[in-house]
């Protein structure tokens, strides 16, 4: 099973960055596709970025240019390189391993804030 812990989020002002790593305890992290998802406030959870097994990439519209998916396989670790944040980026941010219904973290929370 393992589990997935994500880390690096904070507080930080507009135009700022941050790097979140999502790290997998478990097993074939090498095997399944990984994504970011982000709850903003009073809000429901969102598609934020994803990669693939042969890195492969997409992203959300509005973080396109900005935010940068990677993985480390050596590492079982994912990241989520964001820059020139804004408030709406404000939010918690879910790691998730696979497609199935299951492979969710528990979220690393960003507040995007003067």
């Amino acid at each position: 099973q393992g589990q997935l812990v994500e880390s690096g989020g904070g507080l930080v002002q507009p135009g700022g960055s941050l790097r979140l790593s999502c790290k997998d305890s478990g097993s074939a992290f090498e095997l399944y596709t990984m994504g970011w998802y982000r709850r903003p406030p009073g809000g429901q959870r969102e598609p934020v970025a994803q990669i693939s097994v042969n890195n492969r990439t997409t992203y959300e519209d509005y973080v396109k240019g900005r935010f940068t998916i990677s993985r480390d396989n050596g590492q079982a670790t994912v990241y989520l390189q964001m820059n020139s944040l804004t408030a709406e980026d404000t939010g918690t941010y879910i790691c998730k391993k696979g497609t199935g219904l299951g492979g969710w973290g528990q979220g690393t929370q960003v507040t995007v804030s003067s």
